[in-house]
């Protein structure tokens, strides 16, 4: 298990923030009915149970990243874990789709095309292993000492335990799409990394790898 947290990360409260945009902001691909239930639902409740958890505790006042480094194999903590590790990865997930065009920074096109030969290549893997996922979980776009790769994790795990910067995720959890595209998983990812991947936000998290 990592010992220290990847930088640029380290201290999101055990808070719900804002979404980014309207929920209405990323339709046709991502409905505005699919949105209001995964985030005012599914992401909400993962805050309201570390509300249940951590007070009157030594996880009291944690940042979420704290809770997922020192937690993620403490059997005796695993709500703790599952709980901060899902309200992360959707803060992460939130941000890691745009409803405007983005662009890749030079530096991150450059090590795209190091790492993946393209980006079509990229988009292609990450659509694949995110569908691979069998159950719940997500895909990942990370960073090891400045080299890219694509992983997927199960539940609430994060490239954060084990010690890699994620750069953008994928949520693959069935209340990610479901409503909209029932089983029709990669056609849902297909879609989402064609058009709403947010290049900024990850060429932003690839410069502070």
């Amino acid at each position: 298990m990592a010992s220290t947290l990847p930088q640029p990360f380290g201290a999101s409260p055990q808070t719900l923030t804002p979404l980014p945009y309207a929920e209405s902001a990323l339709e046709p691909v991502i409905s505005a009915a699919t949105v209001a239930l995964h985030y005012g639902k599914h992401h909400r409740a993962y805050f309201d149970n570390l509300a249940k958890l951590t007070p009157n505790t030594p996880f009291a006042g944690q940042s979420l990243e704290a809770l997922i480094i020192t937690r993620r194999n403490d059997p005796d903590q695993e709500s703790i874990f599952n709980n901060a590790g899902q309200a992360w990865n959707h803060n992460f997930y939130w941000h890691s789709l745009s409803p405007t065009r983005t662009e890749r920074s030079p530096a991150l096109r450059a090590a795209i095309d190091r790492d993946f030969g393209s980006v079509d290549a990229l988009n292609a893997k990450l659509a694949s292993i995110s569908a691979a996922q069998f159950g719940s979980g997500w895909g990942w776009l990370v960073a090891d000492h400045g080299k890219l790769s694509v992983m997927k994790t199960a539940n609430a795990d994060n490239p954060l335990a084990h010690g890699l910067v994620p750069l953008l995720t994928i949520d693959v959890w069935e209340h990610a799409y479901y409503l909209q595209y029932q089983n029709r998983r990669p056609e849902y990812l297909t879609r989402v990394i064609g058009s709403l991947v947010n290049w900024d936000f990850a060429s932003a998290n690839f410069s502070r790898a």
